[in-house]
């Protein structure tokens, strides 16, 4: 696909906000400590949901090995690196030019061979995939439907998506952007409430691109436990999406 046929979904605010982080993206104590422990949980759902679609052996260390993987959004590399030791081919793809060279650099010193691009993802001509991942993105594009669409289209069949992203409401509102923000938890400006997306809403681009959505699981926080997977989707949820 081209630039000329595919809608825009990059914001170049949202790109240059996240490009600024780049250089602290892989410190587990800097701008992006909330994202070292969400990705515990995001991974554990994925090992899951990557059990449950391919069914083999669960104890397998390496259950990819064979398989792409494409991870959109994938800022300078947190979730890229773990599906590569998982045996995937992986690819990455996001806005910001400075992640995706800290992806790249960071990657070779782990020897790991991890396909990075920078880029529209319906401007990539990428396809094939066996997964697809976008965890926390979909807040943060310009047009939702487009950018849906745009990763169904990077899905081989039999495929397997899994996205994730906070849901719209008072809680997350609170929680993600009145209290995380102030208190420095997560950069100022990192999240916009209005963006955020129910699981209905979700279901219902998911459905106009094809694509059948499962049961969402939450991500929610408490102090005993920190950032856990949950049935309570007030805060963040996450979910698979297969075609129909």
């Amino acid at each position: 696909m081209s630039n000329a046929t595919s809608p825009a979904t990059i914001r170049p605010e949202e790109a240059a906000h996240f490009g600024k982080l780049a250089a602290d993206w892989w410190d587990p104590k800097g701008s992006s400590a909330m994202l070292h422990r969400l990705n515990p949980v995001r991974l554990g759902f994925i090992r899951s949901a990557i059990d449950a679609h391919w069914p083999g052996d669960s104890h397998l260390v390496r259950p990819l090995l064979g398989k792409r993987a494409l991870d959109v959004g994938c800022g300078a590399g947190l979730l890229c690196e773990p599906l590569a030791r998982l045996g995937a081919s992986v690819t990455g793809v996001d806005a910001a030019a400075e992640n995706i060279a800290a992806a790249s650099a960071h990657a070779a010193g782990g020897g790991l061979s991890i396909d990075y691009r920078h880029g529209e993802i319906g401007a990539l001509g990428l396809s094939g995939f066996d997964l697809v991942c976008s965890m926390e993105v979909i807040e943060h594009v310009a047009d939702k439907a487009a950018f849906v669409r745009a990763l169904a289209a990077t899905l081989a069949p039999g495929g397997l998506m899994v996205l994730s992203t906070p849901n719209r409401t008072t809680h997350s509102k609170w929680l993600m952007v009145e209290a995380a923000e102030r208190i420095g938890m997560v950069p100022r400006g990192t999240h916009h409430w209005d963006d955020f997306i129910t699981p209905d809403e979700l279901r219902d681009l998911l459905d106009g691109a094809g694509l059948i959505m499962g049961e969402p699981q939450g991500i929610a926080f408490s102090p005993l436990k920190g950032l856990h997977l949950s049935s309570d989707l007030a805060l963040n949820y996450i979910v698979t999406a297969t075609a129909r």
